[in-house]
């Protein structure tokens, strides 16, 4: 009888000792509509269920004490309560939507993507290369969106009524100092870097992250392709010249390198310009990159270098004989980055950029030799808090020495220039406050040492999404850029140019389809002005400058409505105007059209293993004073109309033969008009028409990939 009591009495023991508390609630949305099938469980046990057909959830555990309940269902945040045991009964969980899913809002205020990663991708990454007036240059494809100007003698990237010089360029979040090649007055420029080498390219048309500065406009970003699939060679042989390009491949370290060769005498001597060449362009460039991976990092070390030369007599009205120029440019661009991970919650990227160009310049009798080093160091961190909360904090410091020796038959030779070092920090935190809105607040400040000016610039970004496929953003920001080189190496007493940005974005997408429309305003001040025709030592210079710009912006493209077609449609309304440099009163700037349109299209025709396109711009005339009539900038030239074909064929799968031609109507187009400096007998103003050098460009290339697949070249996925 005592031995029943005795064993009675430890299993009352027992049970006391693993009694089981009840775990219970529901769960539904942030709308109150239940969520069946949810998992919940105490972390660290086997205790938990699912939720049933009424949201509801109940289970038993022995666990004692404060511990973490785990909620989690599939697009939905996971929920997790981290209370004493005894406090989980009768639960209300509200799940909140997973803000990481594709079909998340995102902000598109000012910013066109081309990446395959990119939740928006407006171009693709080798639309660069096949778009016929691109001529493979990443500038010219970008000129083909909304928001930029046709300066067709120029080459670079106006933006919404900015001067090219607004516009800055990076590589892997590294600024390029000197990012496009040298050229005469009448010839558009190319960018110096290979789109082979890149992966990912966003081109912000305004409003842009607080992470970058000293530029008014606009910032392009580009970034190096993070890993090679396979190991290949690049050949090119082109009437223009010659490119090598070969990709090497050990475990996680990979190179890729890049060497191409410019002559244009031979395509000159077949198809003379109206330049009067001495020494037709000739220039040399090469770029590579090496890539080593770690655990939790990547470290890319990215280099290139130009050197060309030329020698030309150009049409001068002043000058019967008219206008030496002669020009010997070299340019090393270096650039380091690594990118990594430190935790679950950080991240960390630190660069360094360094810049050595020289040009040596020959005007009639003046002799000038430019030298500029420059660097950009970059450190910056990512804390992710939660999906609905990031913060990005970093700061940077350029680095500009820029020196200056002129020469003529009258002066001596003299030097000036400037130092200048920028030392700026940013922070900036990602908000989402659901899957329909989001928001991106940040401030970025600089500081001046050549200036002595500290600036503070607030920049905020908001988007909503409208419905499944669409969304509106709006963005604002303040802006500031010192004024370039060729006031600064004769005036330091100035202060920093600004713009505000306001921008209002409306963007649908779906299934290969895109469209944006979006509105905006700039506002303009602390611009440069001075009191003669040219910047020079004895110009007076001041911070007076004042203007505006608005517009719209339309952007169409398909690639699924029509089968192996691909195209896009531009159309950008500019409305602005300015008065800075030697402007006598406010007016649209010379470099403006009023309005711009670009129409690109690819055709993938399968009989012919080929890929047919074209690529038209119409832009409205730009301005230009006529000392004939009353007025500043009083005239406008005829419109811009120029038709480009190119035909891309697959010889084989890795061998393609491409042809391109741009103007092929060959349009007399006009970029302006030169006066000259002395009336004639009459007391008129004589004139001549500044055309291009020539109408149209004709280009042939063959370009052989060798690698182990054999599915680079495949035009029609382009």
């Amino acid at each position: 009888m005592v031995r029943i009591i005795l064993i009675g009495l430890f299993c009352l023991v027992s049970l006391l000792g693993f009694s089981q508390t009840i775990i219970n609630g529901k769960v539904t949305d942030e709308k109150g509509e239940v969520i069946v099938g949810a998992n919940v469980f105490l972390e660290g046990t086997y205790d938990g269920v699912t939720t049933d057909f009424d949201g509801n959830f109940t289970f038993t555990t022995t666990d004692e004490g404060v511990q973490t309940l785990s909620i989690s269902y599939i697009s939905y945040d996971t929920f997790k309560l981290i209370v004493d045991i005894s406090k989980m009964t009768d639960l209300i969980i509200k799940l909140k939507e997973d803000v990481n899913s594709l079909d998340t809002v995102v902000i598109a205020a000012g910013t066109f993507k081309a990446g395959d990663n990119s939740k928006v991708t407006a171009l693709k990454p080798l639309d660069v290369v096949t778009t016929a007036s691109a001529l493979g240059d990443p500038i010219g494809a970008f000129q083909t969106l909304p928001g930029t100007s046709t300066v067709s003698e120029d080459g670079r990237l106006f933006v919404r009524g900015g001067d090219a010089d607004e516009t800055q360029i990076f590589i892997d979040d590294m600024r390029v100092h000197t990012p496009y090649s040298p050229t005469p007055n009448n010839t558009p420029t190319r960018g110096r870097f290979s789109p082979f080498l890149f992966d990912g390219m966003t081109f912000s048309t305004g409003g842009y992250s607080a992470e970058y500065g000293q530029a008014l406009s606009s910032v392009l970003l580009l970034n190096t392709v993070n890993e090679p699939t396979q190991e290949k060679t690049d050949i090119g042989i082109m009437t223009v010249g010659a490119s090598l390009g070969n990709t090497q491949i050990w475990g996680d370290k990979s190179l890729s390198i890049n060497a191409s060769y410019i002559n244009l005498a031979p395509y000159n001597g077949l198809f003379p310009d109206r330049n009067d060449w001495k020494k037709p362009y000739e220039g040399i460039s090469g770029e590579a990159v090496y890539r080593k991976k770690y655990e939790n990092g990547i470290l890319k070390l990215y280099s290139a270098f130009s050197s060309s030369n030329f020698e030309v007599t150009q049409e001068d009205i002043n000058y019967s004989e008219g206008v030496h120029f002669k020009l010997k440019n070299s340019n090393a661009y270096f650039n380091g980055s690594y990118r990594g991970v430190l935790d679950d919650n950080w991240s960390v990227f630190s660069g360094l950029s360094y810049t050595h160009a020289k040009n040596s310049i020959k005007v009639i009798d003046s002799d000038i030799i430019d030298t500029e080093n420059s660097a950009h160091l970059k450190l910056k961190f990512k804390r992710h808090f939660s999906n609905r909360f990031k913060l990005n904090f970093g700061a940077e410091y350029f680095i500009t020495d820029f020196n200056e020796n002129y020469s003529d038959t009258n002066i001596a030779a003299i030097d000036y220039g400037f130092k200048n070092n920028i030392s700026a920090f940013y922070t900036e935190a990602d908000m989402f406050f659901s899957k329909k809105l989001a928001m991106k607040a940040g401030v970025r400040g600089e500081y001046s040492e050549l200036l002595k000016d500290f600036s503070i610039a607030p920049r905020v970004s908001l988007a909503y999404k409208t419905a499944n496929n669409s969304q509106v953003s709006l963005a604002y920001g303040d802006f500031y850029q010192n004024p370039t080189s060729t006031i600064l190496k004769f005036n330091q007493d100035l202060k920093p140019q600004s713009t505000q940005h306001y921008i209002l974005n409306y963007q649908y997408n779906k299934e290969g389809k895109i469209f944006r429309a979006e509105t905006y305003y700039k506002k303009y001040n602390n611009l440069v002005k001075y009191d003669a025709d040219f910047a020079s030592f004895d110009t007076n210079y001041n911070n007076k400058g004042f203007g505006y710009a608005k517009g719209l912006d339309l952007f169409w493209r398909d690639n699924k409505s029509i089968k192996n077609i691909d195209y896009w449609v531009s159309y950008s309304y500019l409305d602005t105007k300015r008065d800075y440099k030697n402007y006598q009163n406010q007016a649209q700037p010379n470099f403006v059209n009023k309005h711009n349109l670009s129409v690109v299209g690819k055709y993938w025709i399968e009989d012919w293993k080929s890929q047919v396109g074209l690529s038209y711009t119409f832009a409205s005339g730009r301005p230009y004073t006529n000392p004939n009539e009353v007025g500043f900038l009083n005239q406008k030239a005829k419109p811009y109309n120029s038709l480009s074909l190119n035909w891309a064929y697959l010889l084989s799968p890795q061998k393609i033969l491409y042809l391109s031609v741009n103007n092929a109507l060959g349009s007399k187009n006009i970029n302006g008009y030169q006066y000259a400096n002395t009336p004639n007998m009459n007391g008129d103003f004589d004139r001549r028409a500044l055309r291009p050098a020539a109408d149209s460009f004709f280009f042939i290339g063959f370009f052989w990939t060798i690698s182990d697949n054999k599915t680079d070249n495949q035009l029609d996925n382009l």
